[in-house]
């Protein structure tokens, strides 16, 4: 399967994720299929519901599961309810209009594990399928053999593979896209458990009301729509790794049930009464600062400290400059074959460009931009034009952009994300930039801002 914001390698799983397509909409439906097929899946895509049911029963149940809710000769609710006792364990993710959340959220209740809303961003759908697909993934398609090449991911390499075998709970800190995932993905293949399930669980892509089922799961007649037993993330993943991505986000009233859950090492499904055990590894993820969450009553500080027994934090892309041309290189080898373009390197001034620029969407920006340039490519180099299209947008000739341009584009963001943070206090913002007042006035007068 492909590997998605890697922070050393990107290299296509040998064995592809087959994914079945339910949509009626010849158009959504070719765009869905082509774009899964790029970036590596098996597809197979039913136009009816009638179609899908058959299927499912003559050849058996994909890795996972796209379905439409509004069809043409069925609903895919009609379609799910027909088809639970082909599908057990397999992933389901619905897409759904904004009318039609309330039978979302009653699908998910019966067992679907995701749904998304009309209009949706690519990105959010792809991850969401990369969520759903390591779900089925028992063994590993290979262990990483490194984080990194910079001293700080060394260094957090180093780290993880101490800890690789022992039962204390890791929180992973850094700012979005910098690969805390990559890093839980990495401690789990390096340890014992790498041929156990990995689940990975976005605290804040889940609702409130939902999460207590998906975390622990319910049995039928729990609640309304509860139509049969539905097994959560504590008792699917196992022996293996639980990954609470942006656990800040955590609902304040499941985070002492989650304490609970990591204190006891036992959970209770929902409308349950039987005790079952949890025997995974936990490993918790923030871009958030948690201590000033627990200030200020919004995260709880039993909880804080029992899964901050190991913190370590994953510095940003722009602080380890060392990984971003072999990063670079990656994605470029990877998504030349994906997408059968002839690129095979980068001009001398890409590259002054790629390591000028601060990455402020650091491994995912980093990704994104390769994966841009190498379809647009028309040629086996990749110029810095390539990379950074906005700078040549800004010049005022066709030309590729120089290597001032690049900083200064990089400065501009780098100063106006500062300055957002700090709410537009300027004093405050240069004392975090390391210059005088006097300095940030003029660099933001030369930039623009």
């Amino acid at each position: 399967m492909p590997l998605r914001n890697t922070a050393a390698s990107v290299r296509p799983a040998p064995q592809p994720i087959k994914i079945g397509v339910l949509e009626d909409d010849p158009i959504m439906g070719e765009s869905l299929v082509q774009r899964l097929t790029l970036e590596g899946y098996e597809t197979i895509w039913w136009k009816t519901g009638t179609e899908a049911l058959e299927n499912l029963k003559k050849y058996g149940t994909p890795d996972v599961m796209i379905c439409d809710i509004r069809l043409s000769d069925m609903s895919g609710e009609d379609v799910f309810n027909q088809a639970m006792p082909q599908l057990e364990s397999t992933p389901v993710l619905f897409i759904t209009a904004f009318g039609n959340i309330e039978q979302a959220v009653r699908l998910m209740r019966k067992g679907a594990d995701e749904y998304i809303t009309k209009p949706f961003e690519m990105e959010d759908f792809l991850n969401r399928i990369e969520s759903l697909s390591y779900h089925q993934e028992i063994s590993p398609a290979g262990v990483y053999e490194t984080l990194g090449v910079s001293d700080s991911l060394c260094e957090i390499e180093g780290t993880l593979r101490r800890i690789a075998d022992v039962e204390s709970n890791v929180l992973l800190t850094g700012e979005s896209g910098s690969g805390k995932e990559v890093a839980a993905r990495f401690l789990h293949e390096v340890s014992g458990r790498a041929e156990k399930p990995f689940i990975s669980v976005n605290c804040a892509a889940i609702p409130s009301d939902l999460m207590e089922s998906e975390l622990f799961g319910h049995e039928r007649g729990a609640f309304t729509g509860a139509h049969g037993r539905h097994l959560g993330y504590a008792e699917r993943v196992g022996e293996g790794t639980l990954f609470l991505d942006e656990i800040g986000d955590l609902p304040l009233h499941l985070q002492g049930k989650f304490l609970q859950l990591i204190q006891e090492r036992e959970f209770t499904r929902v409308g349950g009464e039987e005790s079952i055990p949890f025997q995974a590894r936990v490993v918790a993820a923030t871009n958030h600062d948690l201590q000033v969450a627990v200030a200020e009553r919004r995260f709880r500080e039993d909880l804080f400290y029992r899964i901050n027994v190991i913190p370590i934090c994953v510095p940003p892309l722009r602080d380890r400059q060392d990984d971003i041309l072999p990063l670079v290189c990656g994605y470029m080898e990877y998504f030349a074959k994906q997408f059968r373009r002839d690129v095979q390197t980068l001009s001398s001034a890409a590259e002054e460009a790629v390591l000028a620029y601060d990455w402020p969407g650091n491994v995912r920006e980093l990704r994104n931009r390769i994966e841009r340039a190498v379809a647009l490519a028309d040629n086996p180099v990749l110029r810095a034009q390539n990379l950074f299209p906005e700078a040549d947008e800004a010049s005022s000739k066709d030309e590729i952009p120089t290597l001032q341009q690049v900083r200064e584009a990089s400065e501009r963001r780098h100063i106006q994300r500062v300055l957002e943070h700090t709410d537009g206090n300027a004093s405050a913002a240069a004392g975090l930039l390391g210059v005088s007042r006097t300095t940030l006035w003029e660099k933001m007068k030369k930039l623009g801002i």
